[in-house]
């Protein structure tokens, strides 16, 4: 299953716990923050000012799924 950044944030790291350096090294560090149990992806990279399309394409290839 592909990684969409409509899902949530928490989801996708409880599913793929591969996906936390994606996350980190995109700049978004604060996973573990109460806004991660209900923003989406989008909604976070949107905040943090990150490319939602790499980030999409980067947390997809840790997980070996196609975007």
């Amino acid at each position: 299953m592909a990684i969409t950044k409509d899902m949530s944030i928490i989801e996708v790291v409880q599913k793929y716990p591969d996906t936390v350096d994606v996350f980190v090294n995109a700049g978004m560090g604060c996973l573990g923050c109460a806004a991660a149990h209900f923003e989406n992806i989008e909604q976070g990279a949107m905040a943090h000012g990150i490319d939602i399309d790499a980030l999409i394409s980067n947390l997809n290839e840790v997980v070996g799924a196609e975007a």
